[in-house]
């Protein structure tokens, strides 16, 4: 097992790192997880990690940035079938477009927009910040085996992704009304909330997410 997260120039990788380590500990699987801007790791992945944080189209700019890296995740996610997790923006560049401070094309790997977050409730602050509860709307997926609807994850967001198929939807939140927490079809799932953050929740499901077989 070799699991590879994509180094673009955003987010807490060392955090996220250390989850997945401890994660792949704790079950006993056996393998390496590497941090890496080199497109030629991500071939030699057998599990692929986007993580992002900050705003979409700085995200997909430094994406964008890596020579060869949207090639190498598309032979690696599309052609070749190995499994995939975004999370946070990380999720949100799945979408057919961000439109945060203008109109930005994600890597449209699942059709949607990504959209400002606005709760029903003017009492709830921008961003969506803190821990809240899952509302699982595929409980049988492999990537939630172990949880239940009311199992509480770690947000920061202040954007939220719709999914133009509801099948995508594989979990809510509540943030006066329903916010996709996450998505996913076929062997990409992404989280809007942060694993690495949410404590035996995110332990949970990075597990599971290793043991997935799509």
């Amino acid at each position: 097992m070799r699991i590879v997260i994509v180094d673009y120039g955003s987010g807490n990788l060392r955090s996220a790192a250390k989850a997945f380590e401890r994660a792949e500990a704790e079950a006993g699987l056996q393998g390496r997880v590497v941090v890496s801007a080199d497109p030629t790791e991500v071939a030699n992945a057998t599990h692929v990690v986007l993580p992002g944080v900050g705003a979409f189209a700085d995200c997909k700019a430094g994406l964008d940035a890596l020579p060869g890296m949207t090639e190498a995740l598309d032979q690696a996610v599309h052609r070749d079938g190995k499994p995939f997790l975004g999370i946070c923006v990380g999720m949100q560049l799945l979408a057919t477009m961000g439109r945060e401070h203008g109109d930005f094309a994600g890597l449209n790997w699942i059709g949607g927009e990504v959209l400002p977050l606005t709760p029903t409730d003017p009492t709830l602050k921008i961003p969506h910040m803190g821990w809240n509860e899952l509302r699982l709307q595929t409980p049988g997926h492999p990537l939630f085996l172990g949880l239940k609807s009311g199992a509480h994850a770690y947000f920061v967001h202040s954007y939220g992704f719709r999914a133009d198929d509801p099948a995508s939807l594989l979990a809510t939140v509540d943030y006066g009304g329903p916010v996709a927490a996450v998505i996913g079809r076929d062997n990409m799932v992404g989280t809007q909330f942060h694993p690495e953050k949410s404590q035996a929740t995110g332990l949970a499901l990075i597990t599971n997410f290793l043991c997935w077989k799509p």
